[in-house]
């Protein structure tokens, strides 16, 4: 079984920076690709980015793409979400999952979730 337990979200304003981590554990890190999902209230759940074993390959939504980067360091099993120039419509329950499809942006090939960290930007 994977855990993943995110941290990092926060209020901030326009314009500004943030990081979320994510921290997995249960099984071999280098074994998953990793990816960040975020939901909206009211709104379904929606592929942000994602990040292969080796982080060499990734992802991204149009949405956030120049804006957001997706890492890892495997020697920490973690994966890391950049968010800078942060606009309202990014405010949302940002979601860790992982899975073994690749470096895909469909909910379902995804395994594992963590339980999200609020990130709410004000104008």
């Amino acid at each position: 079984q994977v855990q993943l337990v995110e941290s990092g979200g926060g209020l901030v304003q326009a314009g500004d920076s943030l990081k979320l981590d994510c921290v997995f554990a249960g099984r071999t890190f280098t074994n998953y690709f990793m990816g960040w999902f975020r939901q909206a209230p009211g709104k379904e759940r929606e592929f942000v980015a994602a990040i292969s074993w080796s982080g060499r390959r990734t992802n991204y939504a149009d949405s956030v793409k120049g804006r957001f980067t997706a890492s890892r360091d495997n020697a920490k099993n973690t994966v890391y979400l950049q968010m800078n120039s942060l606009k309202p419509e990014d405010t949302a329950v940002y979601y860790c999952a992982t899975g073994q499809r690749g470096v895909t942006s469909t909910v379902n090939d995804y395994e594992y979730w963590g339980q999200g960290t609020q990130v709410t930007v004000s104008s």
